[in-house]
């Protein structure tokens, strides 16, 4: 059987540095793993640590460090899949559904023909927010799959919705979606 690729975007988000544990998961699950950091992501956690765990290059830029002649979101919207945007902000959620491509996640997503599965981590009154929940529903009525966040401890203190899925939760998901 052919190893799965899978690309994990990483938006900016407090939740990013579960994108380590993630990536570890899917490789142990035998899967390859491609790494999109958002600019914002890397306030959280570094490509570094994401190569080291991913064994593969972390890509950051759309048109930074061409050292190739592939245009990388084309390139890496064909080789998917299924991108897992894990933790996805509201920010990145709004730019899919309104078809934003001003950076290699969201260029990369507008390119494929692979699933997508979106793994929301934000503030309870973002993910509530009608605009946010209006473009979640957008998004699944377009054939995108969500993993809903859970309940818990937010960054600002508060207990709430919003919280990233368990990572063994998102594991599941990525198994049944393919």
């Amino acid at each position: 059987m052919k190893e799965k690729k899978i690309i994990l975007g990483v938006s900016g988000s407090i939740a990013a540095y579960k994108g380590a544990e993630i990536t570890r998961r899917l490789k142990e699950e035998g899967m390859s793993v491609l790494v999109i950091m958002t600019k914002e992501a890397e306030a959280f956690i570094t490509a570094l640590t994401l190569e080291a765990l991913s064994g593969n290059k972390v890509y950051k830029e759309m048109f930074g460090g061409r050292e190739y002649s592939d245009i990388e979101h084309i390139s890496l919207a064909d080789q998917a899949d299924l991108i897992l945007i894990a933790p996805a902000t509201a920010n990145i959620i709004a730019k899919i559904a309104a078809g934003i491509c001003d950076d290699l996640l969201t260029a990369t997503v507008c390119a494929t023909k692979a699933k997508v599965l979106i793994a929301p981590a934000m503030n309870e009154n973002m993910y509530l927010n009608k605009i946010t929940q209006g473009n979640i529903t957008k998004l699944k009525n377009l054939g995108y799959k969500f993993i809903a966040p859970r309940r818990g401890k937010l960054a600002c203190g508060k207990i709430g919705e919003g919280c990233l899925a368990d990572v063994e939760t998102i594991i599941k998901e990525v198994k049944k979606v393919l």
